[in-house]
């Protein structure tokens, strides 16, 4: 009897098993796809291609909300000629990216898993795909590759490419004004208790005082939130352009982040790993604070970490174990970071003035140029 009880409970494990591998996969629009290989009429029905990659330079890094790297973007171009959305999902290694292709988990690896030709990028697609893999080779070309190179080059050189007009980093500093938003960045700086030249500064960074700045990456207003920021933190599209509304915003994020940073005691200290943060990723600051502990610095001082931000562009850190998140521009985060530090300084000779909502528009008559970063 104990047998035929065993048997029974495989069977029913067995059967259970059939049905999830026979579960309908549902497209965007609630509709049911069943087909064993999923090739591309159903990737094109279900609105979705998964990829897998290896974080890296070349291949796959966040900078600034955007994925960039020659082969996702070179993938993400390739969703778009199918009408699809692109999945990325990062790997650790070649190992998984083959065992994750073999177990079905994606459509293609958008990795350089195979030698790189005129015909192909190197990329692997999942078996039984012969319609993907077929339309892959007829789509590639070196062209291709190249223009890609040519439009991240481009978008890297340009400094972030932030459309904005350029003002003067003080508007009267004999008279104490900063900006036209000071009384602003007053109000909001008090919640969460920065000393509002610090918010200035930062905003001049970000902006240099234009609240009608927009970003390649789609970054928007005096504080460079992006769309989704915005959507996180309850600021409507509309609003993003708006001084009041982008400052507010602004504000609680920088909150958020101190919140998720309250480990770092020191205070003038979190503030700098908030900055870091705000740039670059609150994930790649926690992965170089990470290898700073490894490697036995202080993971709570901005001098040490910021030396692992710049570390994680090089293969043997952003490869380590440890970090989770892989490559980084670093160089970018910690100048950031210390462009506003040099700035806040200067601006802490600035005597506080009256904390009106702000300078009439008419008064903002410091020099200022056109500039295009496109």
């Amino acid at each position: 009897m104990k047998q035929y009880g065993i048997i029974i409970l495989f069977l029913l494990l067995l059967s259970a098993c059939k049905k999830r591998q026979q579960e309908p996969v549902v497209n965007p629009w609630g509709e049911e796809i069943v087909d064993e290989d999923f090739d591309l009429d159903d990737i094109e029905q279900a609105g979705e291609m998964i990829a897998l990659t290896i974080s890296g330079p070349e291949t796959y890094y966040d900078y600034r909300g955007i994925h960039l790297g020659v082969h996702t973007m070179l993938c993400q171009q390739l969703a778009d000629s199918l009408g699809v959305r692109l999945r990325i999902e990062l790997c650790r290694d070649t190992t998984e990216l083959l065992d994750k292709l073999q177990n079905g988990d994606a459509d293609i690896i958008a990795y350089p898993i195979l030698p790189i030709s005129s015909s192909s990028p190197g990329w692997k697609v999942a078996e039984g795909k012969t319609q993907l893999k077929e339309m892959l080779e007829s789509w590639y070309n070196n062209e291709r590759m190249v223009t890609v190179c040519k439009e991240e080059q481009r978008l890297l050189k340009s400094g972030g490419g932030v459309r904005r007009k350029v003002f003067a980093p003080m508007l009267n500093s004999k008279g104490g004004v900063i900006s036209q938003y000071d009384g602003l960045f007053k109000r909001h700086c008090q919640p969460i208790k920065w000393d509002w030249r610090l918010m200035a500064a930062q905003c001049y960074q970000e902006s240099t005082f234009d609240p009608n700045a927009l970003s390649w990456a789609g970054a928007r207003g005096l504080m460079q939130i992006m769309p989704s920021t915005a959507d996180h933190l309850g600021l409507s599209r509309e609003q993003l352009n708006q001084p009041e509304p982008n400052i507010a915003a602004a504000a609680r994020y920088l909150k958020e982040l101190e919140q998720s940073f309250s480990d770092v005691k020191n205070r003038r200290e979190r503030q700098d790993f908030v900055l870091a943060a705000y740039n670059g990723g609150a994930h790649h600051v926690r992965d170089a604070m990470a290898l700073a502990e490894k490697e036995g610095h202080n993971p709570y001082r901005w001098k040490d970490v910021s030396i692992y931000v710049l570390k994680l562009s090089e293969p043997r850190y952003y490869q380590h174990p440890i970090v989770k998140y892989g490559y980084m521009r670093g160089s970018e985060t910690v100048d950031y970071v210390q462009s506003i530090r040099q700035r806040y300084q200067h601006y802490c000779g600035v005597r506080s003035v009256s904390a009106g909502n702000s300078v009439p528009q008419k008064s903002q008559n410091a020099k200022h140029r056109s500039k295009y970063n496109l």
